[in-house]
């Protein structure tokens, strides 16, 4: 296997760990943004809400570099 492709391989797997570590912090933010809601932190909860979007935006463009590499 060339050297390119070696890392082509390592780097799609490491975006797919980064991946998974991404859709896992939207989940705990959400869930800590619901919570606060709920408790009437709506300051603090619509910065969080904030964050998950611009964490699934992220998600977006990692999966789309990712599909680049696998062409």
């Amino acid at each position: 296997m060339s050297s390119d492709k070696l890392i082509k391989q390592q780097s799609i797997a490491e975006l797919s760990s980064i991946d998974f570590q991404i859709d896992d912090l939207i989940s705990r933010v959400t869930n800590t943004a619901k919570s606060l809601e709920m408790i009437g932190l709506e300051t603090s909860s619509h910065e969080l809400f904030e964050v998950e979007r611009s964490l699934i935006a992220a998600t977006r463009r990692l999966r789309r570099a990712t599909s680049e590499l696998r062409l």
